[in-house]
């Protein structure tokens, strides 16, 4: 009975090995990873599709390290994001396509902060000059068309549209509305993206005519969709009362339907 129960737990410790191995094997080397990383930023999409083809799984293997990136890609990457958050965060179109069709997940948000690719597609830096809001387009469809939840919240309750309103994506916010999102999903302290849109961001630049203008763009987007302003937050608080600018107040007053109540 021993010499049997000798053999058996040798040849379980032999299979136990044998996987282990086979794991390790099959788990791409963080210098593949590395190299996957650099060249989304470098936009080189032989190199990417030369990496994909050549080391199964990359595409969803897991960044092990937060880092932040302020040269053509403007964004940070935090452990647990995968290269398709990457490629999202820089609307790079064409490795977006490589990386979903190489078996990225739209919806990946292993990260501490539970963002997903289309929350970093959906941010933006309008006054960076690489700046293409075609491209953020281009990047947030082809991430819906894939099955990206348009509606996923991060951990502080903010969807995609949260985020385009934010950063005063207005092309983006746009995009998503019509993707289907109804600008009503509260955040974590319950405001609605139209909420946020006739406030002040706190984001350098928001004061700019740029970024005036883009406000605007967003406020007259969300009034075209049908949203009242006097949409209230969870507080009870309507998106008019939100309001401080006297211009921001004179354009709602524009928007607003007769038979809507006058909110405070």
């Amino acid at each position: 009975m021993r010499r049997g129960k000798t053999k058996g737990t040798k040849f379980a410790n032999q299979q136990k090995d044998t996987a282990g191995k086979e794991n390790c094997e099959s788990r791409p080397a963080p210098e593949a990873l590395e190299k996957l990383l650099t060249a989304i930023v470098e936009d080189d999409r032989p190199g990417v599709l030369n990496l994909l083809q050549a080391t199964p799984g990359l595409a969803t293997q897991q960044v092990p390290r937060a880092r932040l990136y302020d040269r053509k890609i403007r964004h940070w990457l935090y452990a647990g994001d995968t290269a398709l958050h990457l490629a999202a965060a820089g609307h790079r179109v064409e490795l977006v396509r490589q990386l979903l069709a190489a078996g990225a997940d739209p919806n990946a948000r292993g990260n501490h902060r539970a963002s997903g690719p289309l929350h970093y597609a959906a941010d933006g830096q309008p006054n960076a000059p690489e700046w293409n809001e075609q491209r953020q387009v281009m990047t947030i469809q082809g991430l819906v068309a894939a099955g990206a939840n348009r509606l996923a919240q991060d951990k502080n309750g903010a969807s995609p549209l949260h985020r385009a309103v934010r950063t005063r994506c207005a092309a983006a916010v746009s995009c998503l509305l019509a993707a289907g999102d109804a600008g009503t999903t509260e955040n974590k302290s319950g405001a609605t993206p139209f909420h946020l849109a006739v406030q002040d961001t706190g984001r350098g630049g928001s004061g700019t005519a740029a970024a005036r203008e883009a406000q605007q763009r967003i406020i007259r987007e969300f009034l075209k969709r049908g949203l009242s302003p006097a949409l209230k937050s969870r507080s009870g608080k309507s998106v008019r009362a939100s309001a401080r600018s006297s211009w921001i107040k004179e354009l709602l007053a524009e928007g607003t339907n007769p038979a809507d109540p006058a909110g405070s």
